[in-house]
């Protein structure tokens, strides 16, 4: 977190000498799975699971209508958000893709402009808890796009879906180009984890209090 920090405020090191452009993000997976399963990126599971391009017009206007309503991004505007979206991927997929995979590492996040997914935890014994149900506006995959961390859980279409991707150098050029706007986006990020583990802990209590 310190990394980061630096980086959102200018103060770490360039990459290199005389380069300005970011790699932050890109790089800490390769430094975290060193020696481990290859990073999942998201042009092999889009081309797994069958996702088609989305037309990108619609794509940019679906997300700044969704996250313009978002109370986490209340500092940024419309032109902001407009330029934020420039750096998404808008694709389609269908029902009973699984776009997330368990325990798997992958450099990329996705948020759902259409549709739903199942978001499930895969069992020792072969079951399947379902944990939530992701809807319009929800984020999938946030978690290990900071912190290149193994997924989770499963995340599986239930419906036809459109999604807006957002990967490891997609950020990295993102905090290059526009830090204030990644700032902000890394925030936003980070008050959602923290509202999801909130609702966790509250479930966990509430299941042992029964005991």
């Amino acid at each position: 977190m310190r990394k980061l920090l630096q980086r959102l405020t200018g103060g770490a090191k360039p990459e290199a000498e005389g380069g300005t452009e970011s790699t932050f993000f890109s790089t800490m997976f390769n430094e975290n799975v060193e020696g481990s399963d290859t990073v999942v990126s998201w042009a092999q599971r889009g081309a797994e699971v069958g996702a088609q391009p989305f037309d990108a017009a619609i794509g940019k206007a679906l997300f700044t209508k969704l996250w313009g309503a978002d109370k986490h991004l209340a500092a940024l505007d419309d032109a902001d958000l407009s330029r934020l979206s420039e750096f998404l991927l808008y694709v389609k997929l269908p029902s009973n893709q699984e776009v997330v995979k368990q325990d798997e590492q992958g450099d990329y996040m996705v948020v759902v402009l259409e549709g739903t997914l199942a978001v499930d935890r895969l069992q020792p014994w072969g079951g399947r808890a379902r944990l939530a149900e992701a809807r319009v506006g929800d984020m999938l995959g946030e978690m290990s796009l900071l912190d290149a961390g193994a997924r989770f859980s499963a995340c599986t279409t239930l419906t036809a879906c459109t999604l807006a991707v957002l990967d490891a150098q997609a950020l990295d050029r993102l905090m290059a180009e526009e830090p204030r706007l990644a700032a902000a986006l890394l925030a936003s990020l980070a008050r959602r984890l923290s509202l999801s583990l909130r609702q966790v802990s509250a479930r966990l209590g509430a299941l042992l209090s029964r005991d």
